[in-house]
């Protein structure tokens, strides 16, 4: 069943004729050749699903009846927010943020960092990238993308209620995050830049009791340890 991103839909109001916008009408007319009474669902990235049937074919609106609702499809038994440094170049943070999409993320944050190459992240090329990632995967829940935020600001956030952690590849004693993190819990994890954080960053951030952490024995890329760190949480807490 093909979906559609419909983020305005009213889940508190009775929905018997809904339009789609004409991004998503034209995609669906146009690109998937879809007709009336066909079925297709909708989804409002807060975890429900509308199984709807096509009114009106038309690839500037298109309207559909909506014969049930769902709501908290597919809800997860726990939160992670990746806070990570964005890559040098777009597209590996691009895939990053598809995989971890696809794998199961909630919130993402863009850390600019002592070592970060890149300084500014245009966030509505991203938010794309996401969203095609849910409706790719067939999830209900859209993950959050923050603005880009200095690392010592981000730290003066109210991160209380998360497990907190931080990869970095000092030579100090460190757990993996699996032996470290409890399942079903909030997580916060800090990846750095390809130049890794300064040893300032860190201290400060096991001042805010971060935890270190290894993500392994081998050195590995920005884009690739945050995706590491999503799956392993993501496994820790496998139902």
């Amino acid at each position: 069943m093909h979906l559609f991103y419909t983020p305005d839909i009213d889940i508190t109001q009775q929905i018997e004729t809904y339009y789609l916008n004409e991004e998503e009408s034209k995609h669906g007319v146009r690109v998937l050749r879809l007709q009336e009474r066909s079925e297709v669902a909708l989804i409002d990235g807060k975890g429900n699903f509308f199984r709807c049937e096509i009114l009106v074919a038309h690839p500037k609106r298109m309207s559909v009846r909506v014969l049930s609702v769902e709501k908290e499809v597919g809800k997860r038994n726990h939160y992670l927010h990746v806070a990570v440094a964005p890559t040098k170049h777009t597209d590996r943070l691009e895939w990053f943020l598809e995989k971890a999409t696809e794998i199961g993320i909630d919130e993402i944050t863009p850390l600019i960092c002592e070592h970060s190459e890149r300084k500014e992240i245009k966030t509505e090329r991203l938010n794309k990238v996401i969203t095609a990632a849910m409706k790719q995967s067939q999830t209900a829940y859209l993950p959050k993308l923050n603005e880009a935020i200095k690392f010592s600001s981000f730290l003066h956030q109210k991160n209380k209620q998360a497990q907190r952690f931080i990869a970095h590849c000092f030579n100090e004693e460190k757990s993996f995050l699996m032996q470290s993190a409890k399942p079903h819990s909030h997580y916060c994890i800090l990846i750095g830049p390809e130049g890794d954080f300064s040893p300032e960053e860190v201290h400060t951030a096991r001042q805010q009791d971060y935890v270190p952490i290894s993500l392994g024995a081998t050195r590995l890329r920005t884009e690739t340890a945050a995706l590491y760190a999503c799956m392993e949480i993501n496994l820790l807490n496998r139902a």
